[in-house]
This record gives C-alpha cells, structure tokens and sequence, in this order.
C-alpha cells in the first residue's frame, strides 16, 4: 500500500484520466446522438448503460491484456499492409460511423417529425437496438483506451480507477450535451460531423495511414468554438432586435 503515497502514482492517475477523457470524447459524441433516437423518458437510462458498458469493456481488456497483442498480429498482407484483427475492428467501426452519421443526417435533420412519430411505437425494440448500436462502438472505442493506459502505467489499479472516474465525468458531460443537442440544431449536425470523420480516421488507421488524435481533436475543437460564438452572437442579435421592439 506504500505505493499509493507516492506523488508518481498520483500524477499518472491525473495524467490517465485527463486522457480518458479526451479518448472517450468520439464516444460520447455518438452515445449522445444514439440515444437521441430514444423517447425522451428513455434516453437518460440508454446514456447510462451505455457508459456503464463502456466501464466494464474497458475493465475486461485490461483484465485480459495478454488479449491486446493477439489483436495486432498479421492475419494477412493486401495493399503493402499487414491487416489484423485490431485493423478489420477499426474498418468495420469507421464504416459504421460513417454510415451510421450519414442516415442520422438524412432522417434526423431532414424529416424530424417523422422521426418523432416512429419513435412513439415500438420503443423496446428502438431502446434495444441502440444499446446493442452503443455496445459494439464501445468496444471499438474501447480498443485506442485501453492501449494508451497500459503505454501509461504499470500499475492495472491505477488504469481502472482512471477509467472509472473518466467514464463518472463523462456521465454528467453526457446530460449537459445531450440538452445542448436537443436545443441547438446546428450542433447537431455539428456533432454528426464530428462522427463522420472519427469513422474516417478510424478507416484510415486500420489501412495504415495514422492520423494524430490530437489534430482530429484540435479540429473539433475549433469547429465547436466557431459554432458557439455564432450561436451567441444570433442570441445577442435577437435579445438586441427585441429590447428595440
């Protein structure tokens, strides 16, 4: 237990977690649009298990970290490139995010009442389909997870207590999002853009071609920032508009 004085410990449970967070950012982004399709009394309880999945995924990987380099290994060669089964997961989950943003696109933005009039019947087959939907994208992303915690540390206590609390912060993020979401349209589509191209970074890393994380979340993060300085300046245009009035 003396190891748990040590100020080394302490700044790699920090560091870990700070970087769960921000690997789990794609996650939540999707989490949130999924569980958007949901009558609103469920999408709450869908965001829930979602992360909860998320936990015990992560959990089981580091568990059964041996598993990890049984991923990486060459299964064949096409295109000048070793696949294994890490790349054919990363493909398959870039495709469906891919898809996936492209139909929330058509059917979430273009026709929103009809969506909502679909939603009103059969919702247990509906909140059965998007958790199994938030299962599988958990376990993909689960995999860029788990990779950097055991490059991070040694100690497989620290990585689960930083996956843990990571995921508790992603918890109360989710709520925040999710109203952010339903009130604002454009971050909607903003966010569905988001998840077209993690699916396209995904895609390319299972060919080969890596693309840094940290571009992909600089991107984001002045896209995000754009987009609210241009709600808040269409909300300062209104309230001015209206005082006049």
């Amino acid at each position: 237990m003396s190891y748990l004085l040590s100020p080394e410990i302490w700044i790699s449970l920090f560091t870990l977690t700070l970087l769960e967070v921000i690997l789990g950012i794609d996650n939540l982004i999707f989490l949130t649009i999924a569980s958007q399709r949901l009558p609103l009394h469920q999408q709450k309880k869908a965001r829930q298990l979602g992360l909860m999945f998320a936990v015990i995924t992560r959990i089981l990987l580091l568990l059964f970290i041996f598993l990890l380099t049984g991923l990486t290994k060459p299964l064949f060669h096409l295109f000048s490139h070793d696949f294994s089964l890490r790349d054919l997961i990363l493909i398959l989950g870039g495709l469906f995010l891919l898809v996936k943003g492209t139909q929330e696109i058509h059917h979430g933005i273009a026709d929103q009442e009809q969506k909502d009039a679909k939603l009103l019947g059969g919702q247990k087959s509906k909140f059965t389909l998007v958790i199994i939907q938030i299962m599988i994208l958990d376990i993909i992303f689960s995999l860029d997870s788990v990779i950097t915690a055991v490059g991070m540390t040694r100690h497989i206590g620290v990585m689960i207590c930083a996956i843990v609390i990571a995921m508790l912060a992603m918890l109360f993020a989710s709520e925040a999002l999710s109203r952010l979401i339903n009130h604002f349209v454009s971050l909607k589509v903003l966010a569905l853009s988001f998840l077209l191209m993690v699916g396209l970074v995904l895609v390319a890393d299972g060919f080969g071609f890596h693309i840094p994380r940290s571009y992909v979340y600089f991107a984001m993060l002045f896209s995000l920032t754009v987009e609210v300085l241009a709600i808040f300046s269409t909300h300062t245009q209104k309230s001015a508009k209206n005082n006049n009035d």
